[in-house]
C-alpha cells in the first residue's frame, strides 16, 4: 500500500533536543564468532515500553558446517520475538512447534508460566556458508498475564503490513502504529516495526504509544540537530512531536514502545517476574529436571541435551 500522506514529517530543531530522554549505547559481546550487542535491558532503562531485553545479533559470517547452537532452556514470565533480516534459524519448543524463520518473518513466543526451547542453525542451513543478523527481543507480561499458557504465533512476511513512500519503507511487525495492525496477539500495547530510510527521508513517529524509541541498525539518522549512529538506541520523552531524519546514506532502524509495564520486573538467566518468589520456583523447577511431570518439558524433536541453571 501507499504511504499515508498525512504522515507530515516536521523535524524538531531547538527546544526539542530535549525529546530525547535516554541515549543507550548497545553492549558488543563475542559468543565465540558470533556478536551480540545488547541495548536492554540497561543502566538508564530497564523497558522501552514491554521491551525488556533487545539484541542484534550479527552480522556473522558462518562457514559451512558451522552455525548457532543454541540448546533447550526455559522462559518464564515473557514473549519473546525473533526477526531476521538475513539467514536462518530453527525454533524447536516444548509446545512441540518445529519452525523455521527466514529474513522478514516474525516468531513470537509466550512463556507465560513457563516454556522450553532451543535455536539453532542445523541440516540445510550447515551445507553451505550462512550469513546471520536479525533481532531478538523480549517483552515483559503483565501481572495478570504471568501464568497464561505458553504459546506460539509465526507470521509470514506477506502478512505484515507494509508502507513505502516518500523514501522510507516501513514494515510493521507486532502491535499497532501509522494507522495499521500487526496479526500477532501482544498482550500490552505495542509497537515494533522495522524501517529502512533513503538519504535525508524523514520518518514521524506514532505519537499514540506511552513509550517510543528506535534502535540504529545501519547508517546514520538526525534528531533535533544531533546526529547518531549504529548500535544506538533513542528513547524519547512522552507526548512529543517526533520526527527522524536519515543521514546522507540512508539508514536501517528498528521502532519499538508501547505502554509501560505494570511496575518494574526482576530478571534472572532466562527468567523474567513481578516478584522474586516467582523467579526461584522456577529456579527449582528447573534445577529439577522432572521433564515428565514438572513444570518444564524439553522440546519433543530436540530432547537429548539442555542448558543447566546458573549457579548464582
Amino acid at each position: 500500500m501507499s504511504w499515508n500522506p498525512a504522515l507530515d514529517p516536521g523535524i524538531p530543531t531547538g527546544d526539542a533536543v530535549d525529546a530525547i530522554e535516554t541515549v543507550i549505547v548497545a553492549r558488543a559481546r563475542d559468543l565465540g564468532g558470533f556478536e551480540v550487542r545488547r541495548a536492554l535491558p540497561a543502566v538508564q532503562r530497564q523497558m522501552v515500553g514491554p521491551f525488556i531485553f533487545f539484541d542484534q545479533m550479527g552480522p556473522a559470517e558462518f562457514l559451512t558446517g558451522q552455525g548457532i547452537d543454541v540448546r533447550p532452556h526455559p522462559h518464564i514470565g515473557l514473549a519473546t520475538v525473533t526477526y531476521l533480516l538475513k539467514g536462518r534459524l530453527h525454533h524447536r519448543d516444548s509446545l512441540g512447534t518445529d519452525r523455521w524463520i527466514d529474513p522478514g518473518e516474525v516468531n513470537l513466543m509466550t512463556a507465560g508460566i513457563g516454556i522450553t526451547h532451543s535455536e539453532r542453525t542445523d541440516g540445510e542451513a550447515r551445507r553451505a556458508p550462512l550469513s546471520m543478523f536479525g533481532l531478538q527481543s523480549w517483552m515483559a507480561l503483565p501481572k495478570a498475564r504471568e501464568d497464561d499458557p505458553a504459546g506460539f504465533h509465526h507470521t509470514g512476511r506477506a502478512e505484515l503490513p507494509e508502507l513505502t513512500g516518500e523514501g522510507k519503507h516501513l514494515r510493521l511487525i507486532l502491535g499497532h502504529g501509522w494507522g495499521e495492525r500487526a496479526p500477532a496477539p501482544v498482550t500490552s500495547e505495542t509497537l515494533y516495526a522495522d524501517a529502512a530510510l533513503a538519504p535525508g527521508a524523514a520518518l514521524p513517529l506514532p505519537d499514540d504509544h506511552e513509550d517510543r524509541g528506535v534502535y540504529i541498525l545501519s547508517g546514520e539518522i538526525s534528531q533535533g540537530g544531533q546526529s547518531f549512529g549504529p548500535g544506538r538506541m533513542l528513547v524519547f520523552r512522552p507526548g512529543d512531536s517526533i520526527s527522524v531524519k536519515a543521514g546522507p546514506e540512508g539508514a536501517r532502524l528498528m521502532v519499538l514502545g508501547g505502554a509501560t509495564m505494570d511496575g518494574p520486573r526482576h530478571i534472572w538467566w532466562n527468567f523474567v517476574a513481578s516478584s522474586k518468589e516467582r523467579i526461584a520456583a522456577a529456579k527449582e523447577a528447573w534445577r529439577a529436571g522432572d521433564w515428565m511431570h514438572g513444570r518444564f518439558r524439553l522440546p519433543p524433536q530436540d530432547d537429548a541435551e539442555f542448558i543447566p541453571a546458573p549457579e548464582n
